[in-house]
């Protein structure tokens, strides 16, 4: 599954790891947008496979932020 951000920001912060086990709708990535932190969360849970996105990386609505399997 991909996790994607739903509007364009930066990446404030990355909460997991690859490798991480993550619940369902725990936090996965922080985005920055309008100095608003938008938490985005793990729809499934699964395994974070690979992060696609390093810590102050821009992003646009619809970029995937990590592989969850």
């Amino acid at each position: 599954m991909e996790l994607t951000a739903n509007m364009a920001g930066n990446v404030w912060k990355i909460v997991v790891n690859e490798g991480d086990k993550v619940e369902e709708d725990q936090d996965v990535v922080i985005l920055e947008s309008m100095k608003m932190e938008i938490p985005i969360a793990a729809e499934e849970a699964g395994t974070i496979k690979e992060l696609k996105v390093a810590e102050g990386d821009f992003v646009n609505e619809g970029d995937v932020l990590a592989i969850i399997e």
